[in-house]
């Protein structure tokens, strides 16, 4: 369609500020998120920064603890001091019982979601049938530093010890907890910390995670993280230093967080001369070796070693062991910190941890460290457990190959990007110390991004899930009822994996390259890691931080993505084209005789005229008068003459206006999904030559529902696309171009005979090709 405009000048009259305003059009979306946020105080400033006053607290530990391989049972006994940083007489303390999870009674295993169908796990079954007992922590002791007991109560995965007198601000207390567990397996019974039995040969893989009675957070802005464990919310935990010294048979290669302070006694001289070339080594050195590893398998020695691990300034302590691992091991340059990036596996990883884990390790601290903070810690483990878990310093994770030593495309970079997200925890929740239990997406989400950027970092073409924004359109159009916010607590999660790992991850991306840019959104979240490194960072220091570092309102993007539910699906649904009347009649005479002959035309002139109709005006001349004969789109001396003083009359600006020849092209869009977002216009025009205008979110803020905007183009358009690059994920990409396109879709024709159970389209390729 095509219209005139007149050139006109007018000021538009300031709109009143409003308040929240329910049911309008506008006054919601972009007003201030000050009344959900935690208000500001002397802990936490209403800048992000932690405030004149912030404080947290510390637990030291020194643990022993023996692994009996024939009970598979692990007996331990910790010294635990407790620093009163708070500003809080305490009476009493809570610590964290995670094992307790696999008790038969705890409450997770009577209120877990379970229904009857076709594919049953192992866990589910046993759970079921109640086939798995005697899991849980015993307590054998509880006392003073001079012996007395301690009275506690244990409750389900929480246990408070009643102090002896007062803990008052600035005092610490020395304790000690003597207890013993049946080390659960599981692959049938679930969890993050176990062991696995291979049966081939006989042995087992311990990865030794919640394993021992840790301190809960005491914080300013909720008193004791004292929230069960039901398996699903992680852990808030308090930093402090380690001193833990594993027994384990003799055979046994173990891994842990921190530094093992006597590698010479417990490795062979080959095996501590290989870990002394891993020192300066570029390339990743197995200090023990895969055939040292097979023969290991083949027998189980008899006795016992201690290995002695320290790490400081650290949230918790993990631990793998086994005699069936490869451990392989070499120096990283971190900015100018020498960090020793390492692996475990056993053999049937080795094709795949051998060629890449280390390396993924390496990549991941260094790409991490770029974008957040410096790597603090002195090693980064990766082991391959058939799972995926993180810890200071060390992680478990997955990446088996066939017996033939081959693997799929699909294990490969599931491996790499299962490293690269274990390991990166280190940095979110390990040193920007979240609140897992509470906030799952504080360290998943922020987690997944980084993931994403390392991924992308390691090879340009990696096929990331989490990260684009088009990629979490599924989720979004889902039904209302299978949605709830990312500001959600972690137990009440449907959709666990969407929400705390892949919207805030999107999110952060679309920030980055669509909201803020990348300069303002890289600094501003570097600065949120520096503030908050061994902190604990609460949402509203997120939100503060990335506005306070940017000068980039963010309230409408915060309620939108990580308050609201609500998708993004803009349309775009008139397109109105206009050019300037330019007052010449040479230029408009023409053009408004041919607008006037095509909307003139109709079906009965052509069908007459090609029908030969003897019209009457033609058989009788004399019914012709002036008007049959009148053009009356001639430029006549008197339009010539008002032109010319009109252009007399204008000033050079006013010329230099109706000279220009643009296009003027109006676009109408509606806000379907109700989730704003900037507008990005791509126009193809007539030459075949592209443009993209981006437009900023703040376009919708005095309607909400519906903006309008007039665009002035020098050349004329030929379709118009909104969100080319699939950047706001907007679910309906159907809405976004003029003239509407049609988007074809696939499907096969069906055939009665299904595939063999198991099978895939997919397959193994690399196998195929020794085949």
């Amino acid at each position: 369609m095509r219209n005139k405009i007149l050139l006109f000048l007018f000021a538009a009259a300031p709109m009143l500020a409003q308040g929240q305003n329910p049911g309008s059009n506008h006054g919601n979306r972009f007003e201030q998120l000050g009344y959900l946020l935690a208000d500001p105080n002397i802990y936490r400033s209403a800048s992000g920064v932690p405030g004149p006053k912030y404080w947290q607290q510390r637990a030291d530990y020194d643990i022993s603890a023996e692994l009996d391989e024939q009970q598979q049972r692990l007996t331990g006994s910790e010294a635990i001091t407790y620093y009163n940083n708070s500003p809080d007489p305490l009476t009493y303390i809570w610590l964290q019982l995670d094992e307790n999870e696999h008790d038969p009674k705890s409450d997770n295993n009577s209120f877990n979601d379970s229904k009857m169908n076709d594919r049953m796990s192992t866990r589910q079954v046993n759970s079921l049938l109640g086939m798995e007992q005697g899991h849980g922590v015993n307590i054998v002791k509880v006392t003073d530093a001079s012996g007395k007991a301690l009275p506690y109560t244990i409750n389900q995965t929480m246990m408070r010890i009643d102090l002896p007198k007062t803990l008052m601000p600035g005092e610490k207390i020395r304790f000690h907890v003597d207890w013993w567990y049946k080390i659960p397996n599981r692959m049938t019974l679930g969890g993050r910390g176990g062991y696995e039995f291979f049966p081939e040969d006989g042995n087992a893989l311990y990865t030794m995670a919640q394993w021992y009675p840790r301190l809960a957070v005491y914080s300013d802005f909720q008193g004791w993280q004292n929230k069960q464990f039901t398996g699903r919310g992680e852990f808030a935990l308090t930093f402090g230093n380690f001193k833990v010294k594993m027994t384990v048979p003799a055979d046994h290669v173990v891994g842990g967080t921190g530094e093992c302070r006597n590698y010479k006694e417990v490795l062979t001289p080959a095996q501590f001369q290989r870990w002394q070339q891993a020192q300066n080594a570029n390339e990743p050195v197995e200090v023990v070796t895969l055939a040292e590893a097979q023969n290991a398998m083949q027998s189980k020695a008899s006795g016992k070693k201690t290995w002695v691990f320290e790490a400081e300034n650290v949230r918790d302590f993990a631990w793998t062991s086994s005699r069936r691992l490869v451990w392989d091991a070499m120096a990283t340059n971190v900015e100018g910190k020498k960090v020793m990036a390492m692996s475990y596996y056993g053999p049937e990883a080795y094709p795949l941890y051998r060629r890449y884990s280390t390396k993924v390790v390496a990549h991941t601290l260094k790409v991490y460290s770029k974008h957040t903070i410096v790597y603090p810690y002195p090693v980064a483990i990766s082991v391959e457990a058939a799972n995926g878990m993180e810890y200071p310093m060390i992680c478990f994770n997955y990446g088996r190959a066939e017996k033939d030593g081959t693997y799929s495309e699909a294990t490969k970079y599931g491996m790499i990007s299962v490293i690269i997200h274990e390991v990166g925890h280190n940095f979110f929740p390990m040193i920007v110390n979240s609140d897992e239990r509470q906030w799952t997406w504080m360290d998943e989400g922020l987690n997944t991004f980084c993931q994403f950027l390392a991924e992308q970092e390691w090879d340009n073409n990696y096929p990331s899930r989490r990260g684009p924004a088009h990629l979490i359109t599924d989720y979004m159009r889902m039904p209302k009822d299978l949605l709830e916010p990312v500001m959600s607590n972690s137990e009440n999660i449907v959709q666990f994996g969407p929400n705390a790992y892949a919207k805030p991850a999107t999110a952060l991306n679309i920030l980055r390259e669509t909201v803020m840019g990348r300069e303002l959104f890289d600094y501003a979240f570097k600065e949120y890691a520096r503030r908050w490194a061994f902190k604990h960072p609460t949402p509203s220091d997120l939100f503060r931080t990335m506005e306070d570092a940017s000068a980039v309102d963010l309230d409408w993007f915060w309620r939108g993505w990580f308050f609201g539910t609500e998708p993004v699906d803009i349309s775009l649904d008139s397109v109105k084209w206009y050019r300037m009347d330019s007052k010449n009649p040479a230029v408009e005479n023409p053009a408004a005789q041919s607008a006037a002959g095509q909307s003139s035309q109709h079906i009965a002139q052509e069908r007459n005229k090609a029908a030969g109709v003897k019209f009457a005006v033609e058989q009788d001349t004399s019914l012709q008068d002036f008007y049959n004969k009148w053009d009356r789109y001639a430029v006549t001396p008197d339009q010539t003459d008002a032109y010319k003083k009109l252009q007399a009359s204008l000033t050079p600006e006013e010329k230099r206006l109706y000279e220009s020849k643009k296009n003027f092209y109006e676009l109408t869009f509606s806000n379907v999904g109700g989730n704003v977002m900037p507008l990005i216009i791509e126009w193809t025009y007539a030459d075949g030559t592209k443009e993209v205008d981006r437009i900023s979110a703040y376009i919708w803020r005095h309607n909400e529902n519906m903006v309008t905007k007039v665009f002035a183009k020098d050349k004329e358009v030929a379709s118009i696309r909104l969100d080319p690059y699939r950047e706001t994920a907007d679910i309906d990409e159907l809405n976004n171009s003029w003239p509407r396109q049609a988007v074809p879709s696939k499907f096969e024709l069906f055939r009665m005979q299904a595939p063999a159970r198991g099978t895939s389209s997919g397959g193994n390729p690399m196998q195929r090709a020794r085949q």
